[in-house]
């Protein structure tokens, strides 16, 4: 069963190594170097990723590569649209009352 998800986007060196990922497939090294970790450290992040479905694994030679899998992400994004309406109704009465502010 994968991991939560919401639980596995928590922490921000996974969403960051998430957001390198959009860019295309990245070497377990080249990952590694964007943070002032371990690779050790690094790899446990990858995998907790792998585990929830949000990134897989392609093993090239003596490398492995990662590649993005938007699908749980996807399923993220379902879950927050509602929220949407929401939150576009709170900033448009920010922007009102910060008019009605502007005119006094």
């Amino acid at each position: 069963m994968p991991a939560d998800v919401f639980g596995v986007l928590a922490n921000p060196v996974r969403r960051r190594l998430l957001e390198s990922l959009r860019e295309g497939p990245r070497s377990t090294g080249e990952l590694a170097g964007l943070f002032e970790l371990g690779r050790p450290a690094v790899s446990e992040h990858l995998a907790v990723l792998r585990t929830a479905g949000l990134v897989r694994e392609e093993p090239r030679g003596r490398h492995r590569f990662y590649h993005l899998e938007p699908a749980r992400l996807a399923e993220v994004s379902e879950w927050l649209h509602p929220f949407e309406h929401y939150w576009k109704q709170r900033m448009d009465a920010l922007s009102d009352l910060l008019d009605k502010d502007n005119e006094t």
